[in-house]
C-alpha cells in the first residue's frame, strides 16, 4: 500500500503525496473526482519497478489531503500541482491523469506547454474540444442531477457508473464516502472549469488516451475516439473495464503506460 509520507501546505490544506525518488523519469499520478491515491497502486508499483520516479498525491478535499481549506477550483487545483512539482523539484514529469486528473493534465500542458514530457489520460474527455448542444446540456445538468440525489446513496451509485469488478467498485465506494456531498458536488462543478473550446489546438507533448470499452461516463465513449482521429494518435480502449480502467484492468493499463512510456526521448535515451 503507497503511503502518502509526505505532506505540502498550500493555501491551508496539506496536500498529501508519496514519491518513491530516484532518478528515473518522473510520473505523477493525479485521480479523478471524488477518488483518491489508492486508484492508482498497481501503477505505482508497475512503474517503480521499470526505474521511474513515481509520485501520487490526493488532491486537495480528496482522501488525506483534508480539510480542503479553500473552495475547489479548476485553477486551485493548478496551482496545487504546480507547487507540488516545484517542491519535489521535478524535471518535466510525465503527467498521468484519470477523469477529473485527466482535464487537469490537459490544462497544465496547455497552459504550461514546457513542464511536461508527455501526457496520459485515462477515461476523461478534451478540455478543448467544440461541444454539441447536448454536449452543453450534459456539463450544466451533471451537477444539479448530483445535488438532489441522497447523501447516502451517492458512494454506491457513484461507485457502480465508474467501475465494473467487485474490487474496483468496493474502493469506488470507499474513496467517493470520504468526500461530504456537498464538497462532491463543488469538485464536480469545477470540472467544468477545465472546458475551454479551441478546435484547432492540439497538445503539444506526447499524449496517450486510455478509456475503458464499458466507460458510459458522460460523452467519453464518443468524444476520446474523435480527440485520438484529430491528435493523430491510437486509442487504447481497455476490454471489459469502465470508466475507472486503471482499477478495472490493472495489468492492461499498466502494459498500455509501459509501451507509451518506451516511445518517449528519455526513456530511449535511458536505455530502457
Amino acid at each position: 500500500m503507497v503511503n502518502l509520507s509526505g505532506k505540502l501546505s498550500v493555501r491551508g490544506c496539506d496536500l498529501r503525496y508519496a514519491d518513491s525518488g530516484g532518478d528515473g523519469v518522473p510520473v505523477v499520478f493525479s485521480h479523478g473526482a471524488g477518488a483518491d491515491h489508492v486508484m492508482f497502486e498497481a501503477q505505482w508499483e508497475h512503474l517503480r519497478g521499470l526505474g521511474c520516479r513515481v509520485v501520487a498525491w490526493d488532491l486537495r478535499g480528496h482522501g488525506l489531503s483534508r480539510p480542503a481549506g479553500v473552495p475547489f477550483t479548476a485553477e486551485q487545483a493548478m496551482a496545487d500541482l504546480y507547487a507540488l512539482i516545484g517542491h519535489l523539484g521535478l524535471d518535466r514529469p510525465v503527467l498521468v491523469g484519470q477523469s477529473l486528473g485527466g482535464n487537469l493534465g490537459q490544462a497544465v500542458v496547455r497552459r504550461q506547454p514546457g513542464l511536461a514530457r508527455a501526457l496520459i489520460v485515462i477515461g476523461a474527455t478534451p478540455n478543448t474540444a467544440a461541444l454539441s448542444w447536448r454536449e452543453r446540456l450534459l456539463v450544466k445538468a451533471a451537477a444539479p442531477m448530483l445535488s438532489v440525489m441522497p447523501a447516502k446513496d451517492l458512494p454506491r451509485l457513484m461507485a457502480e457508473a465508474s467501475a465494473v469488478t467487485p474490487e474496483a467498485r468496493a474502493d469506488a465506494r470507499r474513496a467517493f464516502g470520504q468526500v461530504p456531498k456537498r464538497e462532491f458536488v463543488q469538485v464536480w462543478r469545477a470540472t467544468a472549469g477545465f472546458l475551454s473550446p479551441d478546435p484547432a489546438y492540439r497538445t503539444p507533448v506526447p499524449l496517450c488516451l486510455i478509456r475503458g470499452e464499458r466507460d458510459g461516463t458522460g460523452n467519453i465513449a464518443s468524444a476520446m475516439p474523435r480527440w485520438a482521429a484529430a491528435e493523430g494518435v491510437e486509442e487504447v480502449v481497455i476490454p471489459g473495464a469502465g470508466h475507472i480502467a486503471n482499477q478495472d484492468d490493472p495489468r492492461a493499463v499498466n502494459e498500455a503506460i509501459e509501451a507509451f512510456l518506451r516511445t518517449i526521448p528519455a526513456w530511449k535515451q535511458a536505455g530502457r
